[in-house]
């Protein structure tokens, strides 16, 4: 089963990180926020790619050209312009990079890569949120659902840290708890090919075109998932998620 990963908006919220580089490869602890999201799907076995590119799209292209050159130890022979690599790929995955366009939408984006994905059912999450959402368990509520797409629904984290208050009169804080009540499509969805054939062209959006309309003809699954689940749109996002990974206490690192 493959992964799609929307990678080509532009991250307007994040402009001091994106002016240079798109919201995906934004660095967290050394690496961009794409390859961590990939990581957690390669601890499922999910280990084929269709990254759908947009803006800045060559440096997306760079980092896996340059990260299958040069990662791990290796000897250069100049003389005979020979590299003898000294230990296996661990990242055996296979990437299709693929061009969806500047300013196509997020279905649009999706459509574009429908020769990518018209023979299976496959996960589709964006490339700016992390997660240690069980996929083993998406799988097996889609599969039991019969629905057209299920979603992953998060809790979103508050923006300000809360109070607990004891019978007792303490007080403990809680940084950034999530809300006690709402949920929201956190990504990490699992798409039946048949979806394709709802996204008519570039401008259409994957949210409100084209999952209202599965909604409304009860075609729409959601596996709750009440773990960690963080997306990155501000600046503060960025410093939180570097500060959890800093600290070894970033859950979304499913692969240690």
């Amino acid at each position: 089963m493959r992964a799609v990963i929307l990678a080509g908006g532009q991250g307007t919220r994040l402009a001091e990180e994106t002016e240079t580089r798109p919201k995906p490869m934004v660095d967290i602890g050394g690496r961009p926020i794409l390859w961590h999201i990939m990581k957690h799907y390669a601890q499922y076995g999910v280990t084929e790619f269709v990254i759908a590119l947009g803006y800045r799209a060559e440096d997306v292209k760079r980092f896996f050209v340059d990260y299958l050159s040069l990662n791990g130890d290796m000897t250069v022979e100049l003389g005979n312009r020979a590299v003898q690599r000294h230990e296996p790929e661990r990242d055996a995955w296979t990437v299709h990079l693929i061009d969806t366009g500047m300013d196509t939408n997020t279905g649009g984006r999706v459509g574009r890569l429908r020769s990518w994905l018209a023979d299976g059912p496959f996960f589709l999450t964006y490339g700016d949120g992390v997660s240690d959402v069980d996929l083993g368990r998406l799988v097996e509520t889609h599969r039991s659902s019969g629905k057209l797409v299920t979603v992953t629904a998060v809790r979103p984290p508050s923006r300000f840290g809360g109070l607990s208050l004891e019978g007792d009169g303490s007080v403990h804080f809680i940084e950034k708890p999530q809300i006690g009540e709402g949920w929201i499509n956190g990504g990490f969805m699992l798409v039946e090919p048949e979806v394709l054939d709802y996204i008519p062209g570039d401008d259409t959006s994957f949210e409100s075109d084209v999952l209202e309309r599965i909604s409304n003809e009860g075609k729409l699954g959601a596996y709750r998932h009440e773990g960690f689940w963080q997306s990155m749109d501000t600046l503060r996002d960025v410093r939180y998620l570097r500060g959890l990974l800093a600290a070894q206490t970033a859950p979304w690192v499913t692969w240690r």
